[in-house]
């Protein structure tokens, strides 16, 4: 059942969150450590202030748990939603002080943060269901024009896009890595 995540969620998204999100997670805690990134990104889980804050997440909850995550939010607030990471005690100590949070969203648009399905869950339509949840929630906050960002190389993520009307619109480097962004509207 799709619905909002909760704070004590945050074993289960977490991972789902951190395959989605892969070098990224490095960038947003400001570290090298995967252990330490855990840890910080597991702290901003539960608050309310940011871009991977449980408030921006939907699951898909099952009884054996958690079968899939979804990260979303308004592009119109998404510098304001980076700030508590750039701002973060210790960041300007740590071995990625220097590199900059790379703003993925525009204003104007409902921006798809990253998606991920458990993999005892894969090939049941989790993702799309997802994904329908968001267009959902996109028009409910007033928005007709969704987003995202997508590795070049991820053709099955791609292929679900494109079937459920994401048109490529240009490219994005975060992380060190470039993206294609796709955009919808609805």
């Amino acid at each position: 059942m799709i619905g909002p995540a909760r704070r004590e969620d945050v074993h289960e998204v977490l991972p789902l969150m951190l395959a989605a999100i892969g070098n990224i997670a490095y960038t947003l805690a400001g570290t090298e450590d995967q252990a330490e990134a855990e840890r910080i990104l597991a702290g901003f889980y539960t608050r309310e202030d940011n871009r991977i804050s449980y408030k921006h997440v939907l699951v898909d909850r099952r009884e054996e748990g958690i079968a899939g995550m979804l990260i979303s939010y308004a592009g119109d607030g998404a510098a304001a939603l980076d700030v508590p990471f750039v701002t973060r005690p210790g960041r300007d100590k740590g071995p990625r002080s220097n590199e900059s949070i790379a703003v993925e969203a525009e204003a104007g648009e409902y921006y798809l943060d990253s998606i991920a399905v458990d993999e005892r869950f894969q090939g049941q339509g989790i993702a799309k269901t997802l994904i329908g949840a968001f267009e959902q929630r996109g028009l409910e906050e007033g928005y007709n024009k969704l987003s995202l960002i997508v590795e070049p190389y991820n053709t099955r993520a791609r292929a679900l896009y494109k079937k459920l009307d994401f048109t490529e619109d240009g490219s994005i480097e975060v992380s060190g890595s470039e993206y294609i962004r796709m955009v919808k509207h609805i």
